[in-house]
């Protein structure tokens, strides 16, 4: 978790480093272009949302991919969900590997977040508006700018190289932002295809607009909704209240047990991942978080160390009447999502079941609960004494003219856990084209051009040393 200052071997040419920096430098404009055409579709993998918008990303995507001319094959597939449903379309494509060259396998996702309440943008959510050097728009860096991340890099690696022998496979996911519900059953039906030596996941953070980060930790997840209920049927709550708790009264008070007076989580059971961490002052948390004045950090310990390897529970939607059409009755049930954020090295059913434990056991009056939609993803740490390690710290060096980074992230991709297990032998490399300041799933997203830039080159670089190998490792 600090920065690696040990130079990898050198692998590439000192003139084949610079060719690829003009290409990506030439090639950035039609980057941009493309990845503006992208944004333009809502593709949004929601529930409720129109799925010929993902369909028609997903269609853009390959085209994307066909027009390198590098891949045998590109097609756009759709498994079944767990519970039966056609899963949103991804987009795969392989090259194999000559010569003995490795293979990589790129990771990125073309579905977006809901864009929210259009009045809330400062400019519409899926027109890509310049201001300063930073595009806005819902999905322009998550996870899109990864999409074009990958294809500029093959393209200036392609025009690069007379002899380009490594194998390369893409997969595109459809619907990472609505749970990978379908990541399973493609994962094991493409699983030949997919099979690497390599994984890039183009799907993280940087440390800031001039400071590359390689991420080895993620925590995990568990989302669920929860209904508390109390009354049978609203009563008038002049004539009742007092005696008779409502819904309202007893999640308010069940929710509030969840943290300490500090903030932090107070669910037994919950586990926390002893790491060392580089400092971070609040000045810095206050200005990436937008924490209002007055407003304190909350829980214990290096900031860091909060955000990174220790649980955290957020309750990110409630279903109660609104302000507007509130009446003065005592309300029966009121349900809410609660988001769980589980840290490295615990298990994801076991950080669900004790926070079950302790909402049953805390339900105030007798409330009766309910637990639906429940989703669980897989907290996990990347092994960075590998080979590719080494050559993707060489090539953020080489990019960015900054020392790397090795950061946790408190976000979660439990489908890295799902890789990971199908091919162990595989080497995960966990990258992206976000910053602090992208707020990316909120409110005007954004992308900064100049790390698109740099993360284009960091890849073009990595996959030429990949590609420079005498065998696969």
């Amino acid at each position: 978790m600090t920065p690696d200052a040990s130079p990898a071997p050198d692998a590439l040419a000192a003139a084949r480093r610079e060719a690829l920096r003009a290409l990506v430098q030439q090639g950035l404009p039609q980057a941009i272009a493309e990845l503006s055409e992208l944004v333009r579709i809502p593709s949004v993998s929601w529930d409720g949302f129109d799925p010929a918008h993902v369909q028609q990303s997903a269609e853009r995507t390959a085209a994307l991919l066909t027009e390198l001319g590098v891949f045998d094959e590109v097609r756009v597939d759709r498994a079944p969900t767990p519970d039966g449903a056609l899963g949103q379309p991804a987009v795969l494509a392989r090259r194999a590997a000559r010569a003995g060259r490795p293979t990589v396998l790129l990771y990125a996702h073309h579905d977006v977040q809901p864009p929210g309440i259009d009045s809330d943008w400062s400019s519409p959510p899926f027109e890509p508006t310049l201001r300063g050097d930073r595009l806005y728009a819902r999905g322009v860096a998550d996870d899109k700018a990864g999409v074009i991340a990958h294809v500029a890099a093959i393209r200036a690696l392609a025009s690069a190289v007379d002899d380009l022998d490594l194998g390369i496979a893409v997969f595109i996911e459809g619907e990472e932002e609505f749970g990978s519900r379908s990541f399973g059953a493609l994962l094991e039906r493409h699983r030949a295809w997919l099979a690497a030596d390599v994984i890039v996941v183009a799907d993280s953070d940087n440390w800031s607009t001039t400071t590359p980060s390689l991420t080895v930790g993620l925590r995990g997840n568990a989302t669920f909704t929860l209904t508390v209920s109390t009354l049978a049927h609203a009563s008038h709550s002049g004539m009742l209240g007092g005696a008779v708790p409502d819904a309202m009264l007893a999640t308010i008070r069940l929710l509030s047990t969840l943290h300490d007076a500090d903030g932090s989580v107070a669910v037994e059971g919950l586990t926390s991942h002893d790491q060392a961490v580089p400092g971070m002052t609040e000045e810095r948390l206050r200005d990436e978080a937008g924490l209002l004045e007055g407003v304190t950090p909350i829980g214990r310990g290096e900031l860091l160390h909060r955000l990174w390897a220790q649980p955290a529970i957020t309750v990110t939607g409630i279903d109660a009447p609104s302000v507007q059409n509130a009446s003065n009755t005592l309300a029966p049930s009121v349900r809410v999502k609660i988001s769980v954020r589980i840290a490295p090295g615990q298990r994801a059913a076991d950080a669900f079941a004790a926070v079950e434990r302790h909402l049953r056991q805390h339900a105030p009056f007798g409330a009766h609960l309910e637990f639906g939609a429940i989703d669980l993803g897989e907290p996990f740490l990347v092994d960075a004494g590998g080979w590719a390690v080494d050559d993707a710290l060489a090539s953020m060096r080489e990019a960015w003219a900054e020392e790397p980074m090795r950061v946790g992230v408190g976000g979660s991709i439990p489908f890295i856990a799902q890789l990971a297990e199908v091919f162990p032998a595989a080497q995960v490399l966990v990258t992206g084209v976000e910053d602090p300041h992208t707020r990316a799933h909120s409110p005007d997203e954004s992308l900064h051009l100049g790390v698109l830039q740099r993360a284009i080159l960091t890849e073009a670089l990595l996959l030429a040393r990949l590609n420079a190998r005498p065998d696969a490792g």
